[in-house]
């Protein structure tokens, strides 16, 4: 038997991606489409839509508007999917953002749109594609949650792991949730990315940062593992600390 016989080929399965026009999600769907999957990739801003289209073009992907914070918009994309490819195999939750947060503060609202689209978010859409991933038989739920998923490193990202924690949470229920049905989940949880979300940090540099095309790898890597060969979380750093 040849060393790939056993993994998951790429050919026919569908795969959602969220905030797919820039930094990690626009290499995850860069990476995908190189692979042969098929794509459907949402972006908040409909002006985009042309944009990333012109991108991909040549490749079978659909580009679709979708804001987190809208729950209508999750169930349009998913339905816009099914209809350009009858089925979903994959969701890719990548859409995410960052609001410093202070415990002294009663201004909520940095927290509560924190919690809206990268907790929310992803809740959402696994909800919207949910009975097309139980068809798909070896459906796939990837969230990018990030390291402040799994652990607290200063009081002005609390806020922010907050939401992540709950992110990571949520893909252990659909792990519990889709197991019998074959689905399976993945939090990859990387550090400091470079990308423009990290573009006022200086320390580390830009150039040590884990770069966009590393975590795109590791979704293409997830994406492949059968059933039996379960990846629960995927810690990915470029600083050496104590427990990731």
């Amino acid at each position: 038997m040849n060393t790939g016989d056993y993994l998951l080929k790429p050919e026919g399965r569908v795969v959602m991606i969220s905030g797919a026009n820039r930094g990690i999600g626009r290499a995850i769907a860069g990476r995908l489409a190189e692979e042969g999957y098929r794509l459907s990739l949402g972006v908040r801003d409909q002006a985009q839509i042309e944009k990333v289209n012109g991108e991909f073009e040549g490749k079978e992907v659909l580009v679709h508007q979708w804001e987190a914070k809208e729950p209508t918009t999750s169930v349009e994309w998913a339905e816009a999917t099914v209809s350009r490819y009858g089925r979903i195999d994959a969701v890719v939750s990548n859409a995410g953002l960052i609001n410093s947060f202070d415990l002294e503060s009663d201004d909520e609202s940095g927290l509560d749109e924190m919690w809206e689209v990268n907790t929310k978010g992803p809740l959402r859409l696994v909800r919207a594609a949910w009975p097309y991933l139980k068809q798909a038989g070896s459906g796939r739920v990837i969230g990018i949650v990030s390291l402040s998923g799994l652990r607290v490193r200063s009081a002005s990202m609390g806020g922010y792991a907050m939401s992540k924690h709950a992110a990571e949470a949520f893909l252990h229920a659909v792990r519990y949730s889709g197991w019998e049905s074959g689905i399976r989940t993945t939090a990859i949880c990387p550090g400091y990315v470079a990308t423009d979300m990290t573009a006022g940090v200086a320390t580390p540099p830009k150039e040590e940062m884990v770069q966009p095309q590393a975590v795109a790898h590791l979704v293409a890597m997830v994406l492949s593992l059968p059933n039996p060969s379960s990846v629960v979380t995927l810690p990915i750093n470029c600083l050496l600390e104590s427990s990731c």
